[in-house]
């Protein structure tokens, strides 16, 4: 995809969202995107679009290549957020979170994108999980007690208060990959063992119990950015769960 692509004009109030599933392949399709009125939480009427098209806008417009986000994982991201999107499984519709555990823990590697006023909200440190691996995570698992973290898609729900501070439990939807995020007790939380500050004295960030974990120092922005029903896509190069993901291969 080359700089090439004609960026994407976002008008003040304007907010383009797909929701028509789309096939994992190279080929264009079409799907419906909405324009929403004043209160961006309600959809207006849909207008057809392409999609490929469409994703391939919004990586060029918010200049991801040059955050360290891949084409490939933003193409994954979108299309099965689309597909939840179609579902009615998101309250909070704006906001899709991408945390690319293809790259290395010393990288921010977590994307909060609004594709309400396509900005990039945030880009930060995230933790995995401490069995998952070092610098880099390569084992991923739905476990109890693996403490190890788990891909896919999930949903954003409550805030509460707990031995990190304000914390934000995250739905896992994804069965056999992480749908018992929940029962494990995985949610986003702040930690002092990720951030520049524990880069410092150490070669890689810390790693949690599965978590995860954002630095401290932005851990309330990352958890009110995202709460309530937003979409977050845990990503890594798997080629059986691209393979085996219901929402990428809706």
């Amino acid at each position: 995809m080359g700089k090439s692509v004609q960026r994407l004009a976002v008008c003040a109030g304007t907010i383009m969202l797909l929701v028509a599933p789309v096939l994992m392949s190279g080929k264009s399709h079409t799907a419906q995107s909405f324009t929403a009125p004043a209160d961006k939480n309600t959809i207006a009427a849909p207008v057809v679009t392409n999609s490929i098209a469409f994703a391939d806008q919004v990586y060029d417009s918010l200049n991801l290549d040059e955050s360290g986000l891949s084409e490939q994982a933003f193409e994954y991201a979108w299309f099965g957020y689309q597909s939840m999107l179609a579902k009615g499984m998101l309250a909070k519709k704006e906001i899709l979170s991408i945390c690319d555990f293809s790259q290395s823990s010393k990288n921010k590697r977590m994307y909060i994108i609004d594709l309400g006023t396509m900005k990039l909200l945030l880009h930060t440190y995230v933790a995995h999980g401490k069995n998952s691996g070092g610098e880099y995570a390569n084992s991923f698992s739905n476990k109890p007690e693996s403490h190890k973290s788990s891909i896919g898609f999930y949903v954003t729900r409550s805030t509460y208060f707990g031995n990190h501070g304000l914390s934000l439990k995250i739905d896992g939807i994804e069965k056999g990959f992480n749908d018992k995020a929940l029962a494990r007790n995985i949610v986003i939380h702040g930690s002092e063992y990720v951030g520049p500050s524990f880069l410092k004295n150490n070669p890689f960030s810390g790693r949690s119990y599965g978590c995860p974990a954002v630095p401290d120092e932005v851990s309330d922005e990352v958890i009110n950015f995202i709460k309530d029903g937003s979409c977050l896509f845990i990503y890594y190069p798997s080629k059986t769960y691209i393979a085996k993901s219901r929402l990428l291969n809706a």
